[in-house]
C-alpha cells in the first residue's frame, strides 16, 4: 500500500510538472531555449554600392551575410528595421521595380518593417511598390513584411489591395532550425516611433497608433496564442545618443520583448542596452555596419547575451557576385528610366574636389548657392532674387568627398523624396519670410539643433551669429542679410524676403512652433504676404514645365566648375560666458526668467522680512514674560 500511495504521490507530481510547462509554453515562452542569433541592420537608404567614402553597400553585405551565417552554428534569423529605401539613384525605381524589398530577398533577409522614408512616395508609390515587389520578386523570393501600428485608412482600397498581396502582418512566427540541430520559434513584430511618423508629413496615414500601446496589444496577442521562445521587436522609432529614446521607453514600459532592433536615428550601440529584460541594439546607417547578437535563455527562463558584435562592411569584404549582377541590372534601368531625361550617366563625373573632404555645414552652404543658381537659369529675364536659399541637415545624407563627384554622388547628398508631379526627387519651392520669421528660423538652428541635429540650417544669403552659452531660444546675437559683394544690410521684421528650399523642408515649418514650445513661428507667406497652405502651389519648374528638382540643381552647378571650393559659411558661433554676452540684447525667454529670479527673489524677501518680524514679535512677547 505505501508503495502505491508513493507511485501515485510520484505520478501526481509528474503531472503538475508536465501542466507547469504546459503553462509556461501557453503563455508564448519556454523557461529555457536554444540560442538564437539575429544578424540585423536599419536605415540602409538604398546603399546597393558602397558610397564615396568606400564603406556600405549591399553588394559587399550580401558577401558578409553569407559569411556570417555558414559560421553560426545554431538558428539565425535576418531582419531590418526599416528605412530601406530613399538614399541612392535606386530609388527611382522604388515604384515600378521594388529593387530593395528584391535585394534584400536575395540576401535572405526573414522580416522587415516600414520606416518613414518608404513612405516619401506616399501611400501610393509604397502601395505600387508592394505590387512591383510580388509581381517581379518571385525569382529571388522576399522577406516577411511585418507593421503592427502605421496601416492605411480603411477607405485606401487600392491601398490594402497591396498590403494584403504582399502578405503585410502584424507579426510572423518563424521557425529556424541550426546545423547543431537545435531549433527556435521567434516571433517578429514591427513599429513605427512618433518622431518617424513627423517626419513623413504626405504619409497619407492618419491612424497613428502609439508604440507601447501597440507593443503590448501585440506581445499579450503572440503570448496567449502562439508558442515561440523569443519576441523581436523591429522598431523604426529610434535610440538618442545617450541611449534614451523612444525605443528605450517602449523597453521600460513594455514586458515581454526580448530584442529591440531600433532604427530610425541612425544609432550605433556599441554594446546592447539593458533595459529590465529587453536588449536593444543599433548597427548605423547605409548598411556601414552588419549587426549579430547571440542570445539565448536559460534554465530560469532569464534572457542570456552570449555575443555581440558589429561587422563593418567596407573593402576588406568582396563584392557578392549575384548581388554585383542584380545591382548592375537595376543601375541600367535607373539610366534608361531616369537619368537620360537630364542627359546624364550613373559614372559620369561632373566635377572634382581637391585638398580635402567637405563637411556636412559646407556642403549644405555650397547646396544653398546651387538652388540660387538653378533659379536664376530656370526664370531668366523674370527672376526675381532669391533672398535667402536654405538646406536643413535632415536633408543632406552626405557631404562632397576628395576626387570626382559623380552623377550617383550628386544624386545621394540630396536623395530624398518624390515630387507634386509623380517623378523621384524634392523640387524645390520658393515662399516668402517675413524678418521676424526669418531670426525665428536662425534662433531654431541655433538652439534647437542641439537636441534635434536634422534642424541645423545652412545655406546662402543670409548670415547669424549665436552664443550657445545663452539662454535657450536666444541664443542668435546678431543676423544680416548679404548682398553682392559681401556687402550685408539689417534685416527688417516686416518686410517680405524670397526664401527657396525643397519641398519637404517647407512642409515641415508647421514644426517650429512645436518644437520651440510654441516660442517660435515660421510661416510662409506668398508675394503678398498671405500664409501659405498647400507647399505644392510654390514648386517652382523649368522652362519646359518640368519641377525643378533639389538634386538637380546642385549637379548642374557642380558640373559647371571644374573644380569646387568651400565657401564663407553662414553662421558664426562664439561661445562665451561673459555676463554681458550672456545678456545682452535679451529676448523674451531670457526676460521671461529674469522676471521669474526677480519676483523668486522678492518672494524671497517678503518671506525673510515675515520671519525676522515674528522672531521679533517672539522676542518681545518673551522678555515680557520674563519681566512678570
Amino acid at each position: 500500500m505505501i508503495q502505491f500511495f508513493r507511485r501515485l504521490l510520484s505520478s501526481a507530481l509528474a503531472l503538475l510538472l508536465l501542466c507547469g510547462n504546459l503553462l509556461v509554453r501557453a503563455a508564448g515562452t519556454d523557461v529555457s531555449a536554444a540560442p538564437l542569433t539575429i544578424l540585423f541592420t536599419h536605415d540602409t537608404h538604398d546603399h546597393f554600392d558602397p558610397d564615396a567614402a568606400d564603406q556600405g553597400g549591399y553588394v559587399r553585405l550580401a558577401s558578409l551575410l553569407k559569411d556570417r551565417r555558414s559560421q553560426a552554428q545554431g538558428p539565425v534569423l535576418t531582419v531590418d528595421a526599416g528605412d530601406f529605401s530613399m538614399g541612392s539613384l535606386f530609388q527611382t525605381i522604388y515604384a515600378t521595380d521594388a529593387p530593395e524589398l528584391r535585394a534584400m530577398g536575395l540576401m535572405k533577409y526573414d522580416a522587415v518593417t516600414l520606416g518613414n522614408h518608404e513612405f516619401d512616395y506616399r501611400l501610393d508609390g509604397v502601395s505600387q511598390m508592394l505590387t512591383s515587389a510580388v509581381s517581379k520578386g518571385q525569382d529571388v523570393g522576399l522577406p516577411k513584411l511585418v507593421q503592427a501600428n502605421y496601416k492605411p485608412p480603411k477607405e485606401a482600397r487600392e491601398a490594402w489591395e497591396a498590403w494584403n498581396r504582399y502578405g503585410i502582418t502584424e507579426y510572423a512566427v518563424l521557425e529556424r532550425e541550426g546545423t547543431d540541430g537545435s531549433r527556435v520559434r521567434a516571433a517578429v513584430f514591427g513599429l513605427m516611433g512618433e518622431d518617424a511618423d513627423e517626419c513623413a508629413p504626405m504619409s497619407g496615414i492618419r491612424d497613428f497608433e502609439p508604440i507601447v500601446e501597440a507593443a503590448e496589444r501585440v506581445v499579450r496577442e503572440i503570448q496567449e496564442k502562439e508558442t515561440v521562445d523569443y519576441i523581436i521587436c523591429l522598431s523604426h522609432s529610434g535610440t538618442d545618443e545617450d541611449g534614451k529614446g523612444e525605443d528605450y521607453e517602449l523597453a521600460r514600459k513594455v514586458k515581454g520583448i526580448d530584442v529591440i532592433v531600433s532604427g530610425h536615428t541612425h544609432s550605433v550601440t556599441k554594446e546592447p542596452i539593458r533595459v529590465k529584460d529587453t536588449l536593444i541594439v543599433s548597427a548605423g546607417e547605409y548598411a556601414r555596419n552588419l549587426g549579430e547578437l547571440v542570445i539565448a535563455r536559460g534554465e530560469d527562463g532569464a534572457l542570456e547575451l552570449q555575443r555581440y558584435t558589429l561587422y563593418p562592411v567596407d573593402g576588406s569584404v568582396p563584392d557578392d557576385p549575384e548581388m554585383a549582377a542584380l545591382t548592375a541590372s537595376f543601375r541600367t534601368q535607373v539610366e534608361q528610366s531616369f537619368l537620360s531625361r537630364y542627359g546624364l550617366g550613373y559614372h559620369q563625373e561632373l566635377s572634382k574636389v581637391t585638398g580635402r573632404d567637405f563637411t556636412i555645414p559646407e556642403t549644405g552652404d555650397l547646396i544653398g548657392r546651387a538652388y540660387i543658381s538653378a533659379i536664376q537659369k530656370a526664370e531668366g529675364e523674370a527672376y526675381v532674387p532669391v533672398d535667402f536659399a536654405v538646406a536643413p541637415a535632415g536633408v543632406i545624407r552626405d557631404s562632397l568627398r576628395t576626387g570626382p563627384v559623380t552623377t550617383s554622388e550628386a544624386f545621394d547628398i540630396l536623395s530624398l523624396g518624390f515630387g507634386g508631379d509623380g517623378t523621384p526627387a524634392y523640387p524645390l519651392v520658393s515662399v516668402y519670410l517675413t524678418g521676424a520669421d526669418l531670426k525665428n528660423a536662425f534662433e531654431v538652428d541655433a538652439s534647437i539643433s542641439g537636441i534635434m541635429p536634422a534642424a541645423a540650417l545652412y545655406g546662402a544669403g543670409m548670415e547669424w551669429t549665436y552664443n550657445p552659452h545663452r539662454m535657450l531660444l536666444d541664443r542668435v546675437t546678431d543676423c544680416a542679410q548679404v548682398l553682392e559683394g559681401g556687402r550685408t544690410a539689417d534685416i527688417q521684421d516686416d518686410r517680405l524676403y524670397r526664401v527657396a528650399a525643397d519641398l519637404y523642408s517647407g512642409q515641415m515649418l508647421g514644426a517650429v512652433e512645436s518644437k520651440s514650445f510654441g516660442f517660435l513661428s515660421v510661416t510662409p507667406r506668398d508675394e503678398q504676404g498671405e500664409p501659405v497652405t498647400d507647399l505644392e502651389s510654390r514648386i517652382l519648374h523649368n522652362p519646359d514645365g518640368s519641377e525643378l528638382k533639389a538634386w538637380y540643381a546642385l549637379a548642374a552647378y557642380l558640373q559647371g566648375q571644374e573644380e569646387v571650393l568651400p565657401g564663407e559659411s553662414c553662421k558664426t558661433v562664439i561661445p562665451s560666458l561673459n555676463p554681458i554676452a550672456l545678456l545682452r540684447h535679451p529676448g523674451p525667454p531670457t526676460l521671461l526668467v529674469l522676471a521669474g529670479i526677480v519676483l523668486a527673489a522678492a518672494l524671497a524677501g517678503v518671506g525673510i522680512r515675515r520671519l525676522l518680524r515674528r522672531k521679533k514679535a517672539g522676542n518681545s512677547v518673551y522678555k515680557r514674560y520674563r519681566g512678570r
